[in-house]
């Protein structure tokens, strides 16, 4: 077999995120139409505009030992926790260590670890900053602790592409494998950026909701009265194998991580483009390189983070290149934004959807936008039908960043 028509397979998922701190909670809660968005209890919350967001349901620090959690940032402690969980749900895979590899990418990497460190820095000098801070700051530093732990050394790598970053960490692990690089990679995304000046940033930007009177209903893709997206935190992780891999060893096989299309929009910096033309772009080489026609597609997983200008032109692209026939669901009315780990939990989302035959619903969905003409999934879940299914993730970033990744059940 040629190695660009390897099939690459899910076998492990991983997740902690603001609805709880495994994929079981936390899938059960999306299906239950639960939301994670809250109040913020901080000392700060007074200093900024907007007082709610999607914290962990679960603290890493309650996970981790405290030794191991001091020299991590909030950021890659979400990673690791998500890995472990998503190695042992893989069943622990007997792989050489130059046949395993990690992609593993954050947004913002260790935002809070360089804010607090030249605090420390500036109040009581450089003899009292941790030896970890560099490894905690840095971007890769997820990636590169997973690596560590696993063993694996054909190679780890970190994505930085914004709020598309997780998603196209699983389509370079999918490469990765195809290429014959790896056997087995662990890929996702993470991130830890719930902070005063992160919120404040994106409050000065106009792109957050300010619906401090009702948190739990500020974010609301779709809707006409959605007003920005909320800021959340955590991890979500997948174990990707070659299929001769994993059924030489007897894996469960959740679904197969069918292909990926990349694109830019080269247009703005934050604002993404009006047509959709990068989107439909993404869209069209996902399928292309996933060998499925727009009729094999069942369910999107849209990106979809409750801005006035991003959720409409998605549907757009998502009508053109596809139709109208998938159901489509918005998974950040409950989880809000993970910008670079939203990629890395909506595909676990998307593998369960295609492995459990339903689709998670869309909350505070009330009164549809003008001009979306695709079947969002709204107020309760719905089954998918029986047989073979494939479905896409849609990622996009600040930088026009536009990923696409394809499932098909296996």
């Amino acid at each position: 077999m040629s190695t660009d028509r390897v099939r690459v397979v899910v076998t492990g998922l991983g997740a902690t995120t603001p609805l709880g701190g495994d994929v079981a909670s936390t899938w059960s809660a999306l299906l239950a139409g639960r939301t994670g968005i809250r109040t913020i209890n901080a000392d700060w919350i007074d200093s900024v505009p907007v007082k709610f967001g999607a914290e962990a349901a679960v603290d890493p620090l309650d996970v981790l030992p405290r030794p191991e959690a001091r020299r991590l940032d909030r950021a890659e402690q979400f990673a690791l926790i998500a890995a472990r969980q998503a190695w042992i749900d893989a069943g622990t895979p007997k792989v050489e260590s130059d046949r395993l590899g990690v992609v593993v990418g954050s947004g913002i990497g260790g935002i809070t670890t360089i804010l607090a460190a030249y605090d420390t820095f500036k109040e009581k000098g450089w003899t009292r900053l941790s030896p970890f801070t560099v490894p905690m700051l840095m971007p890769n530093g997820a990636a590169g602790w997973i690596g560590i732990e696993f063993g694996a050394t054909a190679g780890v790598h970190a994505t930085v592409s914004a709020c598309a970053t997780g998603a196209e960490s699983i389509g370079y692990g999918i490469e990765m494998i195809r290429t014959g690089r790896a056997d087995v990679v662990v890929a996702g995304g993470t991130e830890a950026a719930i902070h005063p000046l992160n919120v404040g940033s994106f409050a000065a930007m106009r792109a957050m909701s300010t619906r401090n009177d009702e948190p739990e209903r500020a974010s609301r893709p779709f809707d006409k009265a959605r007003d920005g997206f909320v800021l959340g935190e955590g991890s979500g992780i997948v174990v990707l194998e070659s299929e001769e891999h994993a059924l030489a060893r007897g894996a469960r096989i959740y679904a197969v991580a069918a292909g990926v299309g990349y694109s830019a929009d080269a247009h703005h910096i934050a604002q993404p483009e009006p047509t959709g033309a990068g989107i439909m772009l993404a869209m069209r080489r996902a399928l292309a390189n996933a060998d499925l026609a727009p009729e094999d597609i069942r369910h999107i997983n849209a990106h979809a983070t409750s801005t006035p200008a991003g959720d409409v032109v998605e549907t757009v692209a998502v009508k053109e290149v596809i139709g109208t026939h998938p159901l489509v669901t918005a998974t950040k009315s409950m989880t809000g934004h993970l910008l670079g780990g939203a990629g890395g939990i909506e595909s676990v989302f998307t593998i369960l959807a295609l492995n459990e035959r339903i689709v998670p619903p869309t909350v505070n969905l009330d009164d549809l936008d003008d001009g979306i003409e695709v079947d969002i999934v709204r107020g309760e879940p719905r089954e998918l039908p029986q047989g073979q299914l494939a479905a896409i993730n849609n990622s996009f970033g600040f930088g026009g960043h536009n990923v696409a990744v394809a499932f098909t059940t296996a």
